[in-house]
């Protein structure tokens, strides 16, 4: 989809707003450079891919600042497009004067994620690498970054251009065979199709399984931690985070609402929640309390259930533990310093460490065990991973798609029903790329872009 070299030039403030030590003016679009120059005195012309000194001019041609100007010409520039990129000192005013004056002379204002979408309709980027571009500046932990940054540079894109081309020399010989029937053109038999398709399919589900490790790196994972009041899940809660965060007291009960506090392990974002003592409630406030706990607890990717060592197990510990036999579930016994070789709960499958929340013990082991369980989806480290819900659907139909056309060859059904399944694969894997994307699919995506990227 290559772009209108007539379109407009737009234009954006691609740094934060608010002040700062620098603050950049990007324009993009054929009048680019003759829109910038007149707002500038520069000591030299501008030349592509080098940086000029500039200094800014207000209406009356007075000097308003220093800058650095660079600029971009087309094609080989991020947009495909010229650009120039106006870094000036970050003051608001300064960056809307030149807006305003970019805007004056015919530019027009980007909408958000414009210039990356011009990039993809360019065909410089494709679209699972224009997502990747939001990514990176999404990123909370370094880990998301790397992952981001290896999509950009199309990890994901050469993972699935050699599936689709021997799913498209697939279709090319079954049209063949049916086209040219005629002229004695060997049609393939069952079994080659099939095992074409499975040597097709097996990529793409193993692609489809890193969803979920990729929604845990893109979106993060949550934390509850649940178990009886006074069990000390407050102050294992301000031993993960490295604070005070929850208010500890030797009282019963102090907790009565779900706090939360986002960390990271290992680059990757976890929600802890601290909850209310799971216990029959005293009053209104500590009901709803553990109601919400509860729902936290319903909710979670991870329940870490804090029991007391110095306690026999409650009825109540018993029953999170029943209830919880098929979820992801780590047994904390705190208060192990006071009572080192009793364990409360029984032989059960769930990962069961001794921890104290007052010195320290265990708490290297509890995060490892978190840690564990984070990353036991983790494929193996060249294999791109699917971070998001659109690219999970694509690559889901394709699959899909795969398995009823390779239970049509082994009904031995007609390839041109054959050849319709095969044809849905194709165009959910265009459609994952966004070769076939439809406008109502990329307004969304790039609309969640800053403006100014």
């Amino acid at each position: 989809m290559p772009l209108d070299q007539d379109q407009d030039t737009i234009v954006a403030i691609s740094t934060p707003p608010g002040h700062g030590g620098i603050g950049i003016v990007r324009l993009s679009g054929p009048s680019a450079r003759t829109i910038a120059e007149p707002l500038l005195k520069l000591r030299h012309p501008l030349a592509t891919a080098q940086a000029r000194f500039a200094e800014v001019l207000d209406l009356t041609g007075e000097t308003l600042d220093e800058a650095v100007v660079t600029y971009f010409a087309a094609p080989h520039s991020y947009t495909t497009e010229d650009i120039v990129e106006i870094a000036a000192h970050g003051s608001p005013v300064l960056l809307d004067h030149l807006l305003r004056q970019c805007l004056t002379a015919g530019a027009r204002l980007a909408e958000p994620g414009e210039f990356t979408q011009r990039a993809f309709l360019s065909g410089r980027l494709d679209l699972t690498q224009a997502e990747a571009v939001h990514d990176l500046i999404e990123a909370t932990t370094l880990h998301q970054a790397r992952i981001a940054a290896q999509q950009l540079g199309g990890s994901l894109s050469r993972q699935i251009t050699p599936i689709k081309q021997q799913l498209i020399t697939l279709i090319a010989s079954l049209e063949a065979g049916i086209d040219f029937a005629e002229d004695d053109i060997d049609t393939l038999p069952a079994a080659q199709i099939i095992s074409q398709i499975e040597a097709i399919q097996a990529p793409l589900t193993a692609l489809e399984q890193t969803f979920t490790y990729g929604k845990i790196v893109h979106s993060g994972f949550t934390l509850a931690i649940v178990g009886r009041p006074n069990s000390g899940k407050s102050s294992l809660f301000n031993r993960l985070v490295q604070r005070d965060r929850a208010i500890v007291t030797a009282a019963p009960g102090t907790t009565r609402d779900l706090v939360t506090e986002r960390i990271s392990f290992e680059g990757i974002p976890v929600e802890l929640i601290d909850t209310a003592g799971l216990r029959e409630a005293s009053d209104e406030a500590e009901t709803i309390g553990i109601a919400k706990s509860r729902e936290a607890m319903a909710e979670a990717d991870i329940v870490l259930l804090i029991l007391d060592a110095t306690a026999s197990l409650h009825p109540e510990d018993e029953a999170t533990i029943a209830a919880l036999t098929a979820r992801p579930l780590i047994i904390a016994v705190n208060k192990s310093d006071l009572s080192p070789n009793t364990l409360p709960v029984k032989q059960t499958r769930h990962s069961t460490i001794k921890t104290s929340a007052l010195t320290g013990m265990g708490l290297a082991e509890l995060r490892a065990a978190i840690l564990a369980h984070i990353t036991s989806a983790a494929p193996s480290s060249d294999t791109a991973l699917l971070t998001n819900l659109r690219q999970h659907q694509a690559v889901s139909i394709a699959v899909a798609a795969l398995g009823r056309a390779r239970q049509a060859a082994i009904n031995t059904i007609p390839h041109e029903m054959i050849l319709l399944d095969l044809y849905e694969s194709l165009n959910a894997l265009d459609a994952l790329t966004g070769s076939t994307a439809s406008d109502a699919i990329l307004n969304l995506i790039f609309s969640k872009f800053c403006i100014g990227k």
